[in-house]
């Protein structure tokens, strides 16, 4: 049975999905190398991030850890694999937030590269953290959304691209 926890975080999660969907669906693979800067990430990278990231929330819940050596890194080279990542990724974290018990969400969770531990943290707060993160580079991606002239979907209310909300 999931917690109270884990239930709030689970509609949190699904409060953001339908405009996070509504911006990767716009990402065409002719925008994936786009960089606004040099030291930017590249738009696909980018979109692939937004994809992956409720599979951190999994990874979290059910393994406590993430190595980056080990962690899986799709290739992914058009709009349709991407929305299918993102949509299996969303199913994994569903399902590890409708079966974590306060068990699974006791302890913490540790990023680690190559083995070596870069940080450590109360799984719950670092649940916390990782949906504020996913919502930080959804709002990165809107902007390189404007930058390629992609409207930009309505977020939390009208957009100027998007005022049907």
């Amino acid at each position: 049975m999931p917690t109270s926890f884990s239930t709030s975080i689970l509609e949190e999660l699904r409060m953001e999905i339908p405009s996070t969907r509504k911006c990767l669906e716009r990402i065409d693979e002719s925008v994936f190398r786009f960089k606004p800067h040099e030291r930017s990430m590249e738009m696909g990278y980018l979109a692939i991030l937004v994809a992956q990231i409720p599979l951190w929330i999994a990874y979290m819940i059910d393994d406590s850890e993430i190595d980056f050596k080990t962690f899986p890194q799709p290739t992914i080279t058009n709009n349709e694999e991407l929305m299918a990542f993102f949509e299996e990724n969303l199913k994994r974290a569903e399902q590890s937030l409708t079966n974590a018990t306060e068990e699974k969400l006791s302890g913490n969770f540790t990023l680690k590269n190559d083995g070596h531990e870069l940080y450590s943290a109360p799984k719950k707060q670092d649940i916390v953290t990782t949906l504020n993160h996913w919502v930080h580079h959804r709002g990165q991606l809107t902007v390189y959304m404007r930058m390629n002239d992609i409207p930009v979907p309505s977020i939390y209310g009208p957009s100027a691209d998007d005022r049907n909300f």
